[in-house]
């Protein structure tokens, strides 16, 4: 059976969107605590499920798709902005589709606001209300307040009016990067984008035989299932190697590997895909929080994510993608690496930071073992020795040097140059995740 934290977040889910709900309210209708009411709350505020705004109260939102998570709420735009509601609270679910600054004659404003849209604005009532009666909500910047009548149009369409002390440029750059920041997440694959829903998984019992088994192989071309017991929490791991010389009559429960290694639909798929190639996993059992059988996860789905990823096109940046736009094959040597260090990489010494290094030498690493073996590859062990930090400026020459390679580890030393001068050297062990 579910837990009250699971059936409380499955409530939350089916409660339409834009209605408002409460502690008190939720542990009424499911008979819980007030605590365990709020805990949930919480994890589904992180679920992006629902939004908390001081004096509205806590909101069911829309939980927005990964083609259109550059998208904001206008609660979300409440919260970025530090801003209070003056008015249309009930549209705060709502998403918005573009902001625009009104910097300009309200003929100009008219002809760019559309319905969904933001407008960013100061103590101006007639854009205040030619933005409502167009379908815009409105951001009101300088701290300033809002008309009556502006905010009876608003609670009368739904659309909401926002306040904040922030100027109208600030305003704008925060949302700007609060947009950047959502399609740096949109990129990062989770187990519930690829995972095989539970609908399409299937699993034994605990109680079934080999012989059940070796029939269920046999009818899906599978070679490993997760079992589970009477309630449908996970117990095991049945593969075809366990029932190798084993008798049809043979109690699955007792050829099994118990306790296995499972993972959640929140985890990422590096993590997740770290976790198979360290153990050597080929499928992994996606469970709840109650340890209920949710779906699995396949190397070969690992790996086809890995390869989508590499195709998308990159919206917002992180380190790692700075870091690997500055690294440049060797025309003479493939698999050396030419790279400059910007400011963005450096530490408050003005060196490359560890974190940037440690991405230059993991890049390195996987572009020297794809020139000799196809497949992924993750470092699982790297140790490091610097004779100079590198510098702010530095244009450094890394040299890649396979010490051993075998079928699931490749061993290298990595040296680190600028011209004749010999800035580091790392000893990196990694880990190869097979076809």
């Amino acid at each position: 059976m579910s837990t009250k934290h699971e059936q409380i977040l499955r409530h939350i889910e089916e409660l339409p969107v834009g209605e408002k709900i409460s502690v008190r309210q939720i542990a009424r209708a499911l008979t819980v605590s007030e605590g365990t009411a709020y805990r949930a709350i919480k994890e589904a505020e992180n679920k992006k499920l629902v939004n908390t705004i001081e004096r509205v109260g806590t909101i069911r939102i829309e939980k927005k798709k990964k083609e259109n998570i550059e998208r904001l709420t206008f609660a979300e735009v409440v919260k970025i902005v530090d801003g209070s509601v003056l008015g249309g609270a009930g549209g705060l679910h709502k998403t918005l589709t573009k902001f625009l600054i009104g910097a300009m004659q309200l003929e100009d404003i008219r002809r760019y606001i559309e319905p969904g849209s933001l407008l960013i604005v100061g103590n101006r009532q007639k854009a205040h209300l030619l933005a409502i009666n167009a379908g815009s909500a409105v951001l009101v910047t300088g701290g300033f307040d809002a008309a009556d009548e502006v905010k009876e149009l608003a609670d009368a369409q739904d659309l909401p009016v926002i306040s904040t002390s922030y100027d109208s440029f600030t305003v704008a750059t925060m949302l700007d990067r609060a947009i950047s920041d959502q399609m740096i997440e949109k990129d990062i694959l989770l187990v519930e984008d690829i995972q095989h829903s539970l609908a399409n998984t299937v699993a034994l019992s605990i109680q079934d035989t080999v012989g059940r088994f070796n029939e269920v192989s046999r009818k899906t071309s599978h070679s490993a299932f997760p079992v589970i017991d009477r309630n449908g929490r996970v117990v095991g791991m049945v593969t075809s190697k366990d029932v190798v010389g084993k008798e049809d009559a043979e109690p699955i429960g007792r050829v099994m590997t118990e306790d296995p290694i499972t993972a959640t639909r929140n985890m990422s798929v590096a993590s997740a895909g770290h976790s198979m190639v360290w153990e050597g996993i080929d499928l992994l059992p996606v469970v709840t929080e109650s340890g209920m059988l949710d779906g699995v996860l396949s190397r070969q789905d690992v790996l086809k994510a890995f390869q989508m990823v590499q195709r998308q096109p990159q919206h917002g940046q992180t380190i790692d993608d700075i870091v690997k736009s500055q690294m440049h094959e060797s025309e003479e040597h493939p698999d050396q690496v030419l790279f400059e260090v910007i400011p963005q990489m450096t530490n408050q010494f003005g060196t490359l930071s560890y974190g940037a290094l440690m991405t230059l030498l993991a890049e390195t690493g996987n572009r020297a073992i794809k020139l000799v073996k196809r497949g992924e590859s993750v470092p699982e062990n790297v140790t490091i020795y610097f004779m100079k930090h590198i510098q702010l400026g530095s244009t450094v020459e890394v040299i890649p040097d396979i010490l051993h390679l075998s079928r699931r580890v490749v061993k290298m030393d990595i040296s680190i140059y600028t011209g004749d001068e010999l800035l580091g050297k790392a000893l990196v062990t990694y880990q190869l995740l097979e076809r």
